[in-house]
């Protein structure tokens, strides 16, 4: 395809990269959606999201890479694609805390807007750590050690 084809279907550069992050959020959310879906329990569902969200930035790279590269700079060129994609992650973890607090399985008292926060920062440095990681490891295996440390924290119960 010549160079100038491609403006046929998109308006310049930065539309181009508002089109993948619609496209891709769509299809990734979906992919999200199903999996907390199959499990019945808040820590089930939890792990199910966790693993596959670490699952689709291993499997594509290099949409891991435009990822975190757009998504850490101040000026933003899908800055209303990354707003949609984070609060549509933010809502399905508050949806999963919600169910554990009413089965009793995760403390009533927490702040959920800082439990979301923490979540979605914590797999965001995950999936850093590991694009910029000079050792191959599989990314995925990062995932259930995650949800323990989510679950259980770092303090010893009584």
């Amino acid at each position: 395809m010549a160079d100038g084809t491609i403006y046929l279907y998109f308006k310049n550069k930065d539309d181009i990269l508002v089109q993948f992050f619609s496209y891709r959020t769509k299809q990734v959310f979906d992919r999200f959606r199903a999996e907390v879906k199959k499990a019945d329990n808040s820590f089930d569902k939890l792990r199910n999201l966790v693993r596959r969200h670490l699952t689709e930035f291993q499997r594509d790279r290099d949409m891991a890479v435009v990822y975190q590269v757009e998504t850490h700079q101040n000026s933003r060129l899908a800055e209303s694609q990354i707003r949609e994609m984070s609060i549509m992650y933010q809502d399905l973890v508050s949806e999963i805390v919600e169910l554990g607090q009413q089965e009793g399985s995760i403390r009533k008292d927490l702040y959920v807007g800082l439990v979301k926060r923490f979540i979605l920062g914590a797999v965001d440095e995950v999936i850093n750590t590991w694009l910029h990681s000079e050792k191959e490891y599989d990314l995925v295996s990062m995932a259930d050690p995650l949800v323990e440390l989510f679950i259980r924290g770092i303090g010893i119960s009584d």
